[in-house]
């Protein structure tokens, strides 16, 4: 049977100005739909597992167009809840060089942010379960969405399904206290546990010493001493963590290292040129995710996740497209993206 990944977050509304227009020049958007938890459930379906992606979006077209988008990708939204004021909204303006993208905020007071946990029957979202992934978003967004997110990791645990949660920091949503003080208290339900080596330190203060990612400076000796301290505090299973070198808004390197508290590994590191790296973490996470739940080893979870989010940065949009075929290609050693005839 199938493996069924329950994810649970905010999925929003994304208006992305076309060609690589500034938002003052650009007299349309592209449109699409998106969000941390959202694209993992959809990424999962693509690889042939049960994605079910839990939320709340509003009671009208709008909110039933982002289900629609998830929906067409396969993604079960059966436990999506109907209600509040708005579809959260973000625009992005595509970089290019040495000129970065930029993300601007407009989703206070979407629906998911005045949740509560009571609209949810865990046990039914559950039944059958056999991973549950959150991300650091989601309690970001609201003291509300904060609880919500902890009766999600707390059920799951008590099903005895393996939980996981990229850290996700985002600076615009709260600050490094709030983010320490709460993800601290849910890290106490995770088994699993990604992120990037800034998202550590901002989420849960542990810091990768001689790392500086703006140089394209990286200290591995310095994440194995975080990931073990990580793993002391809190007992996680795995953790991983991605691996950018911002050479341009345009070219990175791009590898993650993972940690179970024996082995140390250091995938194999993709230079990547940048057609979009919204959702890039994301499809590292259901990568890495797909791997352990269909028992892989963690090192060769790992190379999947990488590569599969090495693919995601060539495709535009939130969503990773990428077939399981293509990531295990990659992961085999041909990234000559000769034409398929």
């Amino acid at each position: 049977m199938s493996k069924k990944v329950v994810t649970l977050g905010e999925i929003m509304l994304r208006l992305s100005t076309p060609d690589f227009k500034r938002f003052v020049t650009s007299d349309t958007f592209d449109v699409t739909y998106g969000g941390g938890e959202a694209n993992v459930a959809a990424a999962l379906c693509n690889y042939g597992l049960n994605g079910t992606f839990v939320s709340k979006v509003p009671a009208n077209p709008i909110g039933q167009a982002a289900i629609n988008h998830l929906r067409r990708f396969g993604v079960d939204t059966q436990f999506v809840a109907r209600g509040g004021k708005r579809l959260g909204i973000y625009f992005l303006e595509t970089g290019a060089s040495m000129r970065a993208s930029q993300v601007v905020y407009d989703r206070a007071d979407a629906s998911i942010a005045e949740v509560e946990a009571s609209e949810f029957d865990f046990d039914k979202i559950f039944e059958g379960a056999d991973w549950f992934h959150t991300t650091g978003i989601t309690p970001a967004l609201s003291d509300k969405a904060a609880a919500l997110t902890l009766a999600a990791l707390k059920a799951a645990k008590a099903k005895g399904i393996t939980t996981s949660i990229d850290l996700n920091y985002r600076k615009k949503l709260w600050s490094k206290e709030k983010a320490q003080q709460v993800m601290s208290e849910l890290c106490k339900y995770v088994d699993v546990c990604i992120g990037n080596e800034e998202d550590a330190d901002t989420t849960l203060g542990f810091k990768a010493a001689g790392t500086d990612v703006t140089k394209g400076e990286l200290n591995l000796d310095g994440y194995k001493d975080v990931f073990a301290q990580m793993k002391a505090k809190f007992g996680f299973k795995y953790i991983a963590s991605t691996l950018r070198e911002s050479h341009s808004a345009s070219d990175n390197g791009w590898s993650a290292l993972v940690y179970d508290g024996t082995e140390f590994y250091h995938t194999k590191e993709y230079n990547v040129r940048i057609v979009d790296r919204v959702g890039s973490g994301d499809s590292f996470a259901s990568g890495f995710i797909f791997g352990l739940v269909t028992g892989m080893k963690m090192a060769d979870a790992a190379e999947f996740g990488v590569a599969a989010s090495a693919i995601k940065h060539t495709i535009p949009g939130d969503l990773n497209h990428a077939t399981l075929n293509e990531v295990q290609e990659l992961v085999k050693g041909d990234g000559s993206g000769r034409v398929q005839r």
